[in-house]
């Protein structure tokens, strides 16, 4: 893992594309700008943690094609 020091204001680019701001610092907080084309998703760890266990859960239910031609009808 790189580990990197900024201060407020200053940017840390990521790729040709991705730029990532500290934008505010308060307390043990802080608050970050990133700038990404939209093609790139960008969510918070634990919301990603849960989207892949969802997708996950997902994947493990047996649906037939029958069933799923039942719901076109």
């Amino acid at each position: 893992m790189l580990a990197l020091s900024r201060k407020l204001g200053e940017s840390i680019v990521i790729g040709n594309d991705i730029e990532i701001t500290i934008l505010e610092v308060k307390g043990d907080q802080v608050k970050i700008g990133i700038s990404a084309p939209k093609s790139v998703s960008i969510y918070r760890k634990e919301i990603y943690l849960q989207i892949q266990e969802s997708n996950q859960e997902a994947a493990k239910s047996e649906v037939s094609i029958d069933d799923i031609k039942k719901l076109f009808k």
